[in-house]
């Protein structure tokens, strides 16, 4: 099954049994069933089986899938066993945050560049990552060849540097922006709403506290 064909709610659940797969992996566990997956990971064993599937995986009937198996398909699938490289415009708090973050090299991403308009920024390193003037973003991107543009900036500037992104080749944005980017439809746009996931979490919470009361 091409990825595109894969439903999002499943490539969004493929990291969650890697992480897991990868724990059992290291406590000396080398054959695993889809039913135990699903009691220890609270999914529906049904849909755990056509996660695994979507990703070419066949366990053996009644003796489940070899963990290092899974966790190769699982890999492969989402691309994580190869490398694009990135940059991040934006490095303030959210953006130096992401930039020391060791996870990315795990799912076949790798920032070599990073954009900021604070002058005390430029010509410095976050992590180890050179940090340069947004006016140069085309400029790097073009010359370093990256693929991925990840936006940790405000709204307000989001929308054209998205543009300048994508002039310069990038194929995919990441975007923290609270903004919906309107880029050409080759362009894969991955938003993650810190707000409304911020708005749900207070919420429940202001709910549970009235129920608590």
């Amino acid at each position: 099954m091409a990825a595109s064909a894969v439903p999002n709610p499943t490539l969004r659940r493929l990291p969650k049994y890697y992480h897991y797969l990868r724990r059992i992996q290291s406590e000396g566990q080398e054959i695993i069933s889809a039913t135990q997956m699903a009691e220890d990971l609270g999914i529906h064993h049904t849909q755990v089986r056509k996660d695994l599937a979507a990703t070419g995986s066949q366990g053996k009937p009644k003796v489940g899938h070899r963990v290092a198996d899974l966790v190769a398909s699982i890999e492969t699938f989402l691309n994580w066993n190869s490398s694009s490289d990135a940059c991040l415009v934006g490095a303030g708090n959210l953006g130096s945050a992401l930039l020391g973050y060791p996870g990315f090299d795990k799912a076949g991403i790798r920032i070599t560049a990073a954009f900021d308009a604070h002058p005390s920024k430029i010509g410095k390193k976050t992590h180890g990552v050179p940090i340069y003037s947004v006016d140069k973003l085309e400029e790097v991107v073009r010359r370093l060849r990256i693929t991925i543009g990840i936006l940790t900036i405000p709204a307000d500037r989001a929308q054209h540097l998205a543009e300048v992104l994508v002039q310069s080749g990038i194929r995919a944005i990441w975007n923290f922006a609270p903004i919906t980017l309107d880029v050409p439809e080759d362009i894969i746009v991955e938003n993650v709403e810190l707000y409304a996931s911020l708005a749900i979490f207070s919420r429940k919470l202001a709910e549970k506290s009235r129920g608590s009361r």
